[in-house]
């Protein structure tokens, strides 16, 4: 019978790195993580004191807190695409969180997606790319098959910017065509609806299988300040489309309760009425476990210099149960490491680059960094991405590279068509990815290995993440080109040519180094969220659970029958 080998992997810390080195690393990441709190801090303050302060005079609660109500006591609320818009001015204003919180919150057990309107932030309104935020969350719930929960108090389109998030393919509308395609999955869907619903606000619950309204909330097409005569009618929108409307007139939604606590608790209930976790079973009767190897070492084990190297094993060592990992085709491309390992007792395959330099194997003798795709790490990562998909195996991506190999002899070896392969395999698995960038993500490597334009559930950056096609310096030199000798050094002899050359390179730098910022790439989505390294292992329990909550939707083979077993035969060593 084929059995998963897991077998320790890690050493203590003291055994790799020494104690002046790590704290020079924790002390810079303390740094770090304490820019992201304060930073996290802002933002969910929303405006601020005075417009929470307005919330609780109408008796009602903030997004956050209706979370807080909401979730299960005790546990994480794990929020994603916390700085969309971080850093955006629209004129004097700024739209925390693009106005709306979106979060993955467990509740009575069971891992939901939380969709809520920040109503301290212009009542809840949208603003440009809270439509995008919002549809990628339910990507994400849709992916997984998460019952979504969206607590809706929205004042619809914040109109002064209606152009930046009305039209386009990921504009407003898309959020009710999401809505749609979670109902048609079979994805539960349960709203309630505290307060202001106008224009799309009032579309967005209405597909949902629940709709519960509070006293304070409508829903209305139109509000009553843009309906004829409804000044002199002394209509508000509460008439219009209050809950004495929806609830006993148009059934639009489905129960009347009096305020925030009772529609909470009634959502609650829904969700404990539905299947509970996979989990237990898919755990084939293992327990979970924490790793061997501290998780809390990891703040302290990448250097903050992204030239410097760390072992990768380490970094998994301390991701994993019990610090036991199965890894596959460990003599083959050894510039990559991918292998198999529990996460909660449950299993997860890594694909993660190697730091340092290995042995060339083509070239006997001779070194070769790693951080790189060459020929066989390519194939191997493709081989292996096909046979978690083929027994549904949840992949974890765990970036840190800088490209594939080029040059003369990467051209003749064929890497444009083995790094095809990769790309298509990771195109059209249907297993859920994750990807995490630890540090570099760069160049066509980042695409490589499933960076967000190939769709992965959620793609974290970690605090130290730098996403680029090139490094600052380096396309500094390549912008240019024209002006540099074979040594890179500036030709003109003329003291002022060169003077505006130097400073148009030093400008170009320090532009391309400001891009690489984590939280410029967090601010435009092209990333999900910014986590610190101290917080990696507890993002991969909630994607294992996650993963593996709902049933009967993808198949996941019984370890027993494992493609991946084959792949492991195959390339055994003889002895």
């Amino acid at each position: 019978m084929a059995k998963v080998p897991l077998v320790s992997i890690g050493r203590t810390r003291e055994a790799f790195l020494d104690g002046a080195s790590y704290g020079r690393n924790v002390e810079a990441m303390k740094a770090l993580d304490a820019t992201l709190g304060e930073r996290r801090t802002k933002v969910s303050s929303g405006w601020g004191e005075e417009y929470r302060s307005r919330v609780h005079k109408k008796g009602k609660r903030t997004a956050r807190e209706r979370i807080e109500a909401l979730k299960d006591p005790g546990t994480r609320v794990f929020e994603v695409l916390t700085f969309a818009n971080w850093g955006r001015k629209f004129g004097r204003l700024e739209s925390p969180a693009a106005g709306v919180v979106t979060a993955y919150v467990r509740v009575a057990g069971r891992w939901t997606m939380v969709i809520a309107n920040d109503n301290t932030v212009a009542s809840g309104s949208w603003w440009p790319m809270t439509p995008e935020k919002i549809e990628r969350a339910q990507e994400m719930a849709l992916r997984l098959r998460l019952p979504v929960v969206y607590l809706v108090d929205c004042s619809g389109l914040y109109l002064p910017e209606q152009s930046h998030s009305f039209p386009g393919r990921t504009g407003a509308g898309h959020i009710f065509k999401m809505n749609s395609l979670l109902s048609a999955a079979g994805v539960p869907q349960i709203a309630g609806v505290f307060g202001d619903c106008i224009a799309g606000g009032g579309y967005m619950p209405i597909i949902s299988d629940r709709v519960f309204m509070t006293e304070q909330a409508y829903m209305v097409i139109a509000g009553a300040a843009l309906i004829k005569g409804a000044k002199s009618q002394k209509l508000s929108s509460l008439d219009i489309g209050g809950p004495e409307v929806h609830v006993h007139q148009s059934a639009c939604a489905d129960v009347r309760v009096p305020d925030d606590d009772s529609a909470l608790l009634l959502i609650r209930a829904e969700i404990e009425k539905l299947p509970s976790s996979g989990c237990a079973f898919y755990r084939h009767g293992a327990q979970a476990a924490e790793p061997f190897q501290p998780a809390g070492e990891l703040t302290g084990l990448f250097p903050h210099d992204h030239r410097m190297t760390y072992d990768a094993h380490e970094v998994l060592a301390r991701l994993v149960d019990r610090s036991l990992f199965w890894e596959l085709l460990p003599d083959r491309g050894r510039e990559m490491i991918v292998g198999v390992g529990r996460v909660n007792g449950l299993y997860m395959g890594f694909v993660a680059n190697r730091q340092g330099v290995i042995d060339d194997p083509e070239h006997r003798g001779q070194k070769k960094p790693c951080g790189i795709l060459y020929k066989e790490g390519i194939a191997k990562i493709s081989a292996f991405s096909r046979a978690c998909n083929d027994d549904g195996v949840p992949l974890v991506w765990l970036q840190d590279i800088s490209g594939f190999d080029i040059g003369v002899e990467a051209e003749r070896l064929g890497l444009l068509g083995y790094g095809s392969n990769l790309i298509y395999s990771n195109s059209t698995n249907s297993v859920p990815m994750f990807t995490v960038l630890l540090r570099k993500a760069s160049g066509a490597g980042y695409y490589a290995m499933a960076g967000l334009p190939y769709e992965p559930v959620v793609q974290l950056s970690t605090v130290l993440a730098r996403q680029s096609v090139m490094e600052g310096r380096t396309l500094a030199i390549a912008a240019f080109n024209t002006k540099l000798d074979d040594d890179f050094e500036i030709m003109s002899k003329d003291p002022a040519e060169r003077a505006e050359i130097e400073a148009g390179m030093r400008d170009t730098e320090a532009r391309i180094e400001g891009d690489m910022s984590p939280y410029k790439s967090a601010a435009q989505m092209d990333t999900d969220e910014l986590v610190s390294t101290g917080e990696l292992r507890p993002w991969l329990e909630l994607f294992a659970e996650a993963s593996y909550q709902s049933i009967g939707h993808r198949r996941i083979k019984n370890p027993r029958i494992w493609s991946l077993h084959d792949l492991a035969a195959l390339t055994e060593l003889r002895g």
